[in-house]
């Protein structure tokens, strides 16, 4: 079983996570994305086009 705090309330599935050219998964914009605000440096991201992706989120 998983306890309630580990629960998510909500999932939004995309066709792939948003990395860095380095393979790192660039939670920040995501998260940016969640609260409403501005998505910030994305110069490092390996795939620019997934923001499309995340921003019809």
């Amino acid at each position: 079983k998983i306890g309630k705090l580990a629960k998510p309330k909500l999932v939004y599935i995309i066709s792939e996570m948003p990395k860095t050219r380095t393979g790192k998964v660039m939670r920040r914009l995501l998260r940016a994305k969640l609260l409403g605000q501005d998505l910030g440096d994305i110069s490092g991201l390996e795939n620019p086009l997934i923001l499309d992706e995340v921003r019809s989120l």
